[in-house]
């Protein structure tokens, strides 16, 4: 009698534990999709460059990243602040081009870019020709919750950092040695495209895709359904004139609305700025039913790969789809969902 009902004591707690972890697996299952996926920058980036240490070392950032955008998520935070999480960390890493690996311009100084979006509302944020500017993507969200524009640049930018108490630093900080190379080597091309009688644009053009590209970003879903996208970049290496991409350009490299999708891209911007790349994928699944993974593929392997644009892009829906789409022969990336462990790649075949 004594050992029937400790089974039956037995057997009812077991019972009793099943249907909780039944139970908590169905919570789990009805809880709303949180989701992030980063980049670093797309481009010329070939396995062969890469020594074992080089590659642990970016796919070690590029996972420290998109890990610290999806706790901010599974915390219960918003997508905005998914976003400026993860960039920051591409940004205080000399390894990406944006923040303290900015490339240098003509007179060897940086200038910086960024741009945020939210997609709840579709206010949005930009800075562009920074110099002093530590964390420009911080900044450009200041732009959109404080100010009453969309862009700010140069000086005028700077000062409105000031009110809002944002440090200004040296110019120096973004000083690495591998991006001062690259500049040396940039105008050495140049120099020769010009010998043969090129002009400065001519000569300009003639330059690899390498000296073109590079920008971090990311796109997240938070568990209130809210989804944004954000971007940052040293812009290109060389420019002059006071130059600016699409990185701070709302719908070329960044764009956010919950209805659709939210998109940054990173790539050659003049291409990105004419196609009007980030606001034209969403525009696809807005209105023609699209998936991301359809309205990436079209716009950067079909719109922009025939009129020589070269890139890549990170598209996230309100759903928790992802979709990571570039025509160069690899892109910097990360991504993570409540439903999809952390991936990281950096080449084609990844």
């Amino acid at each position: 009698m004594k050992n029937l009902l400790n089974y039956t004591i037995a057997a009812a707690i077991l019972g009793f534990c099943s249907t909780t972890t039944t139970l908590e697996a169905k919570e789990q299952t009805n809880q709303p999709p949180i989701a992030i996926a980063i980049h670093g920058g797309a481009g010329t980036i070939e396995r062969s460059k890469f020594t074992p240490a080089k590659e642990k070392a970016y796919r070690a950032k590029l996972k420290e990243a998109v890990e610290a955008g999806y706790a901010v998520l599974n915390k219960g935070g918003e997508s905005l602040d998914a976003v400026t999480a993860a960039i920051n960390v591409l940004e205080n890493s000399p390894m990406f081009n944006a923040g303290k690996g900015a490339v240098y311009t003509h007179n060897e100084t940086h200038q910086l870019d960024a741009s945020i979006m939210d997609g709840k509302n579709r206010q949005a944020g930009a800075v562009a020709g920074v110099e002093r500017i530590e964390n420009p993507i911080n900044l450009a969200r200041l732009v959109m919750e404080k100010s009453v524009h969309v862009m700010l640049s140069g000086q005028g930018a700077e000062q409105f950092a000031v009110t809002q108490g944002v440090p200004l630093v040296d110019n120096k900080i973004f000083d690495t040695a591998k991006r001062f190379k690259a500049l040396q080597k940039a105008k050495a091309k140049m120099q020769k495209a010009k010998s043969l009688n090129k002009d400065y644009q001519a000569a300009h053009q003639a330059l690899p895709v390498e000296y073109k590209v590079g920008t971090v970003g990311a796109v997240a879903l938070d568990k209130n359904g809210n989804i944004a996208a954000g971007t940052s970049t040293g812009g290109m290496t060389n420019k002059r004139f006071g130059r600016i991409g699409d990185s701070p350009v709302i719908g070329a490299g960044t764009f956010a609305e919950n209805e659709s999708c939210a998109v940054s891209a990173t790539g050659h911007g003049e291409y990105f700025i004419r196609y009007n790349v980030a606001a034209d994928i969403c525009a696809r699944v807005k209105y023609q039913g699209k998936t991301i993974e359809q309205a990436g593929k079209e716009v950067i392997h079909d719109v922009l790969m025939p009129v020589g644009g070269t890139g890549g892009v990170i598209i996230l829906d309100n759903k928790g789809n992802m979709s990571l789409p570039f025509n160069t022969k690899g892109m910097y990336r990360a991504s993570k969902s409540s439903t999809s462990p952390t991936y990281v790649g950096i080449f084609k075949q990844d």
